[in-house]
C-alpha cells in the first residue's frame, strides 16, 4: 500500500470511501514533480470554520456577492442540464436603470462585488451592448466594487467593449466537444467558437477565469481533455473546476453521474497542463460519498482551492503537508474568489489548523487522534478582514 494510500485510512471520515488504489498511487507520483509557485498550496473556502471565528468576523450575508440577470429567468438555449433555472433565484436587471439602482442598494448593504450574467440568445450570446455604459459608471463612481461577467461567446469587438467598460473578470464554460454543444446547449456554434471566444478574452487586460463542467455531456466525460488543449493555448489567469449537477434535467434527456475516478484523473492532468495558474474546485459537485471522493482527489491532485470541502479534507491536506489555508466564508466569499481570481490562496485570516481539526473531530464525538509531527501553516491575511462567514 502507498504512503498516501496509509494516511487516506488515518482520516475517521474517509472510512470507506473506497478511493481508486491506482489513481492514489499514481497522484502521489506525480505530485512529487509538480513545479511551480502554486505547487502544494491549498486553500479551504468553508463555512464550518465559523465556529471558531471570533467577533470581528462580521456575518456577510447574502449580499457580499449578488448574482444579477439582465434577463431575469429568461434564457433561449433550454440547455439539458439547466432549462434556465439556474437563473430563477437571481436578482433581476432588465434595463441599465434596474441595474444601477440594484448595485447602489447592493453596496449599501455591504455587498463587495456581484456576478453578472443572464439568458442566452440562440446563438450562446448574452446581449450586454446597452449595459456597458452603466457597468462604466458603476466602476468609475464605485471602483472598489468588483464586478465579475458571464460573457458566454464574444468577437473580438464584444471583448474590448467588456474590457473598456470596466468589469474586473470575465467567465465563460469552454466545452471540447461538438456533441455536447450540439446535444446539451442545443446550440449551433462550434468547439472553434468557444476557443476563439477564450483567445479574444486572454488577448485583453481583464482577469479571464474560464469554467470546465465536467461530466457536461450526460455525466460522461467527453469533451474535457481537448478543453484543457484549448486552455494550454490560451492560458487564462485561472480556472474552475465543478462537476455536473443537472438537478433540472427532464426524464427525456437523463444525466448519470460522472464516475468519479475519472474526474480525479482529469483533476491531475489538469493540474500538469496548468501548473502556473490557481486551479479551483467551485462548489457545483455531487453530495454524499461521491463528494468525500472527489474532494480527496482534489486535494491529491494539487488543486489550490476547494470550496465548502468534504468533511475531513483540511486534515487530509494538512497530513499531506500541503500548505494548508482557510478562508471562513459564505457561499458568496467563495464564488467571489473563485471568479474573480483573486489571489485566492492568500486570502483569508489566521487559524489554528490543529485546534480547528480537534474541534471538528470533536463534532463528530469521535476519539481525537494524533497530528504529533505534521507541519501546519498559517498566515495572517488581509484581503478579507472584517469580511467572514454566514451564522
Amino acid at each position: 500500500m502507498s504512503d498516501w494510500l496509509n494516511i487516506v485510512d488515518c482520516v475517521e471520515p474517509l472510512e470507506g470511501a473506497g478511493l481508486d488504489a491506482a489513481l492514489v498511487d499514481e497522484m502521489e507520483r506525480r505530485f512529487g514533480g509538480l513545479q511551480g509557485e502554486r505547487a502544494g498550496r491549498v486553500n479551504f473556502y468553508t463555512p464550518t470554520f465559523k465556529a471558531y471565528s471570533s467577533s470581528e468576523i462580521a456575518g456577510c450575508g447574502k449580499s457580499a456577492w449578488p448574482a444579477v440577470s439582465i434577463t431575469g429567468g429568461d434564457c433561449k438555449l433550454q440547455c439539458d442540464h439547466c432549462k434556465a433555472k439556474i437563473l430563477e433565484p437571481m436578482l433581476p436587471a432588465r434595463t441599465p436603470e434596474q441595474l444601477w439602482a440594484l448595485v447602489n442598494e447592493q453596496i449599501a448593504g455591504g455587498a463587495q462585488g456581484m456576478l453578472i450574467t443572464g439568458g442566452s440568445n440562440y446563438r450562446n450570446e448574452v446581449e450586454y451592448d446597452a449595459y456597458y455604459p452603466t457597468i462604466r459608471r458603476i466602476k468609475d463612481t464605485f471602483p472598489q466594487f468588483r464586478i465579475a461577467m458571464h460573457t458566454a461567446l464574444v468577437d473580438m469587438d464584444i471583448a474590448r467593449r467588456m474590457e473598456d467598460s470596466g468589469i474586473d473578470a470575465a467567465m465563460m464554460d469552454v466545452i471540447g466537444s461538438q456533441d455536447t454543444i450540439t446535444q446539451v446547449y442545443h446550440l449551433k456554434r462550434t468547439v472553434d467558437d468557444f476557443e476563439k471566444t477564450l483567445e479574444y478574452l486572454v488577448s485583453t487586460q481583464l482577469k479571464v477565469v474560464p469554467h470546465i463542467v465536467i461530466g457536461l455531456h450526460y455525466g460522461e466525460l467527453l469533451g474535457e481533455w481537448q478543453a484543457l488543449e484549448m486552455l494550454r493555448r490560451h492560458v487564462p489567469d485561472a480556472l474552475v473546476l465543478v462537476v455536473v449537477m443537472p438537478f433540472y434535467a427532464t426524464g427525456m434527456r437523463p444525466f448519470v453521474s460522472p464516475d468519479t475516478t475519472q474526474v480525479g484523473r482529469f483533476f491531475m492532468d489538469a493540474r500538469s497542463a496548468l501548473p502556473e495558474i490557481p486551479l479551483l474546485l467551485g462548489c457545483a459537485r455531487p453530495a454524499g460519498r461521491d463528494k468525500s471522493r472527489i474532494d480527496s482527489y482534489a486535494v491529491m491532485a494539487g488543486l489550490n482551492g476547494l470550496a465548502h470541502p468534504a468533511d475531513g479534507m483540511v486534515e487530509l491536506a494538512v497530513r499531506l503537508q500541503r500548505d494548508v489555508r482557510v478562508t471562513p466564508s459564505c457561499c458568496s466569499i467563495a464564488v467571489g474568489d473563485e471568479v474573480m481570481a483573486i489571489d485566492g490562496a492568500d486570502s483569508g485570516i489566521q487559524v489554528d489548523i490543529d485546534q480547528v481539526i480537534e474541534q471538528e473531530r470533536q463534532r463528530r464525538a469521535k476519539p481525537a487522534g494524533q497530528l504529533a509531527g505534521i507541519r501546519v501553516v498559517t498566515e495572517q491575511k488581509e484581503a478579507l478582514a472584517g469580511g467572514g462567514c454566514c451564522s
